[in-house]
């Protein structure tokens, strides 16, 4: 049994395909939750506000195609982090300086994953706070649609920040030397 002093000594002993994988899991996980947190407030409001006017029923729909989108944007980075992680042929040259770089590779592609995660999961809350803004508004005023829909769709841009953010942060990832 290893004896550590510190929080280096504990985060150098994890293996990095493991963080790496964790980070695609995080990227899909928490955008799709984000997604359904977002479909679940935009749907329960424009089922109430549709019971006052029916016409809001279809025209409002857009808004729950966006928090779908938010998911899409997980499945699109998980698939790019799963395309980085790759295991070296042996023999390795320079063993220590092969678990160095993929120590440093999956932490990468782990704090990616997550960075584009906990993005979307606020995208995906936002984006379905704003849509059950529009389909409230709509139901009383017809004219706030437009209006309040270019709100949302600056909330959806969230969402692509942080996939820009989570290519970038991932892009020197490589395991091998």
């Amino acid at each position: 049994m290893s004896v550590y002093y510190n929080w280096g000594d504990v985060l150098g002993e994890v293996d990095a395909y493991a963080l790496a994988f964790l980070g695609a899991a995080c990227a899909i996980g928490l955008s799709v939750l984000g997604a359904a947190w977002g479909i679940f407030i935009t749907g329960s409001s424009l089922l109430g506000a549709a019971v006052r006017a029916p016409r809001i029923r279809s025209k409002n729909l857009i808004s729950v195609i966006f928090c779908e989108a938010v998911a899409i944007y997980g499945v699109i980075i998980s698939i790019i982090l799963h395309t980085k992680i790759e295991k070296p042929d042996p023999p390795y040259a320079n063993p220590t300086a092969l678990q160095v770089t993929q120590q440093w590779a999956g932490y990468s592609i782990f704090w990616s994953g997550i960075c584009c995660g906990i993005g979307n999961l606020a995208c995906g809350v936002c984006v379905g706070i704003c849509g059950s803004g529009c389909a409230l508004a709509d139901a009383q005023k017809g004219e706030l649609f437009v209006k309040i829909l270019v709100i949302e769709i600056f909330a959806s841009a969230l969402g692509i920040f942080a996939i820009i953010v989570a290519i970038i942060m991932s892009t020197n990832a490589r395991f091998m030397l």
